[in-house]
């Protein structure tokens, strides 16, 4: 029953007494001076003293009283405000006379979480240890809010501030430590010059040791939000669990907006701009399809090929591919399953089963296949060589060292980033080979559920938003496609009006194509031909922008030329899809079937076949019309 008790209190000091009014007194006799509390005899005066109230709630185990009380309100009001309050959270459930802290608290959420992954709770753990129990373990768990929250990301934020200033000194420590050895390298004559140079570089090598005592990287704005799920979610254990709080005073707190780094292609201009001052555009970069072909034929000799050409063209996970089980590969069906992986946790690894979106089977190319195979057995032949020599080391992995040991993660994404430095190749991570994998894939026209279940994703919207980069090539096609939607008039100029000869029309029919040359400048030279080999029949000259423009000039070209002549064109169609190189002939840039308009006698109506090699056609250009 709701029936709080208001009262007065102050914190004024004076001679204690008992319940019966008599004055408690010191061992020598003395009164004893101690808060007087309710006692005051100013609290009858207007503004002395702050309002307090007490709950009389249900007697807990044994008929123990439980009487909850608040106080430091100014005005009765606000005590009445607070006190109904209180009863709401007691009616929820909430247990308002617990005196446990958050420290407490988050220890007994992180030990009843069974269910973790290993990774997780590490993380989980991580930010229990560094950041929440340092600055709001002290504060009880009833008496958390908002502001608690707001404080610690502030302090942390003044922290960062430290960190980057304890950064530059390291810096500039660090190059005073270099100066100072460059300078006792090149130090000649008197020995006691070296001598000083030498005491001048230890010196500064001290100094650097000092600086970088305690050194701790920046904590960003991503890992504030990790933090702040980390509260929530034991906050809102808490409220599932046992009414713990009253809100989720995490999803109040404002922090700096996160940002999702967008992978950026190494286009031309900025591997320019990375050879001449070693910066990179993003945090996330993409290899072209050029560039990543490079790297396979750089590391066509390295041991473990296989593996980087799995990473390129399957995109698994690092973990993943360290614990894949030589029985999960069979290159006979062409295919391999996903059924493991290994974790890394302070460098020390974990196997676990991966999520269950992650549990998959992946299709194997022929190329794939083949590459496989070739791994597989030069890892054979190192087993029998190392055997002899009792040094191999037993393991149920597809993918190991030479002498048979386990790959770790960790040392998988040294090596490729030291094969990339050595391949002379603008910097990509291990993990960006994913990006590159998927983006390669939409380059096929492949559908995005298809590189979803590929990746081990649980929905196409992760697959969409974090692994896929707009290539060159991707962007350029969907420019082009816009653009061919509007029909527009393309100006050109005639070198010579296309003439078409009637021996060339076999039953009233002729096939004749378009090649086109494009200079330097720019400018289109376009020929009508009957064959691919033979004279040209016509010649014009168009300044097109695009490839797609000059088929467009060649296409109104010559219907414009029959038009003329009263012949009638029974199909025009582009057969060519590809952006031309400067002085590259590009044979079938558009096709025509041309009718001479004359009846043919009854011999001709007889079918005659002929092949499409004989017209100079291929199929591919035949489904194209």
């Amino acid at each position: 029953m709701y029936s709080p008790n208001f009262y007065r209190r102050c914190q004024c000091t004076g001679p204690l007494i008992d319940k019966k009014g008599n004055p408690v007194l010191n061992d020598d006799g003395t009164p004893k001076i101690g808060d007087i509390g309710l006692t005051c005899p100013k609290l009858g005066r207007k503004g002395h003293g702050t309002r307090y109230f007490a709950l009389e709630l249900e007697r807990g185990e044994n008929g123990k009283r439980r009487r909850p009380k608040r106080g430091g309100f100014p005005t009765r009001e606000k005590a009445e405000e607070a006190a109904e309050k209180l009863y709401e959270e007691v009616v929820r459930g909430t247990d308002v006379l617990s005196t446990e802290t958050m420290a407490d608290y988050l220890r007994r959420w992180i030990n009843s979480k069974k269910a973790l992954a290993r990774t997780t709770r590490h993380g989980y753990q991580e930010h229990i240890d560094l950041y929440l129990i340092p600055h709001l373990g002290h504060i009880k768990r009833r008496d958390l809010r908002v502001r608690h929250l707001d404080a610690m990301y502030n302090a942390v934020e003044h922290e960062n501030a430290e960190r980057i200033l304890q950064r530059l000194r390291v810096e500039e420590l660090t190059k005073t430590r270099d100066a100072a050895h460059q300078a006792w390298v090149r130090a000649a004559g008197k020995k006691e010059e070296r001598r000083r140079m030498r005491r001048a570089y230890l010196e500064a090598n001290a100094a650097l040791r000092e600086g970088r005592w305690g050194l701790r990287k920046v904590t960003s704005a991503a890992t504030m939000h990790r933090i702040n799920d980390t509260l929530s979610s034991a906050i809102t254990w808490g409220m599932k669990r046992e009414e713990a709080f009253s809100r989720n005073w995490a999803r109040l707190v404002e922090l700096p907006a996160v940002t999702r780094p967008k992978p950026l292609v190494w286009t031309p201009e900025r591997v320019d701009h990375w050879s001449r001052t070693g910066e990179k555009p993003g945090p996330v970069m993409v290899w072209t399809p050029e560039q990543t072909g490079a790297f396979l034929d750089f590391v066509r000799d390295d041991w473990l090929y296989d593996l980087w050409h799995t990473f390129i063209f399957l995109g698994p996970r690092r973990g993943e591919m360290c614990a894949l089980p030589v029985q999960e590969v069979n290159l006979a069906a062409l295919w391999l399953r996903i059924s493991a992986q290994i974790v890394e946790v302070a460098y020390r690894l974990y196997g676990e089963a991966p999520k269950a979106e992650s549990v998959r089977t992946l299709n194997l190319s022929d190329e794939s296949t083949e590459v496989l195979g070739q791994g597989r057995a030069r890892r054979e032949k190192a087993r029998e060589e190392w055997s002899s020599a009792e040094a191999w080391v037993a393991s149920d992995r597809f993918f190991t060292h030479e002498n048979g040991e386990g790959l770790h993660p960790d040392w998988v994404s040294r090596r490729f980033k030291r094969l990339v430095e050595l391949s002379g190749l603008p910097p990509v991570r291990l993990h960006d080979l994913r990006h590159i994998s998927a983006s390669l894939s939409l380059l096929q026209g492949n559908d995005i559920k298809v590189v979803q279940e590929r990746l081990g994703h649980s929905s196409r919207q992760i697959t969409s938003d974090t692994y896929t980069s707009v290539l060159p090539e991707l962007a350029r096609r969907e420019t082009q496609s816009m653009t061919s939607v509007i029909p527009r008039s393309v100006p050109y100029d005639v070198l010579r009006q296309v003439e078409l000869p009637q021996k060339l029309f076999e039953d009233g029919m002729i096939v004749v194509h378009a090649d086109a040359v494009r200079a330097r400048d720019g400018a289109w030279t376009i020929s009508v031909k009957a064959r691919h080999d033979g004279r040209p029949l016509g010649r014009i000259k168009t300044s097109a922008a695009s490839q797609e423009r000059a088929a467009q000039a060649a296409i109104q070209w010559v219907r414009d030329r029959c038009k003329e002549v009263s012949l009638k064109i029974l199909s025009a169609a582009r057969v060519s899809g590809h952006l031309p190189e400067s002085g590259k002939r590009l044979h079938r840039l558009a096709r025509f079937v041309i009718d001479s308009g004359e009846e043919p006698g009854l011999a001709g109506w007889t079918p005659v076949p002929v092949s499409p090699s004989a017209l100079g056609v291929s199929e591919q250009d035949q489904g194209a019309a």
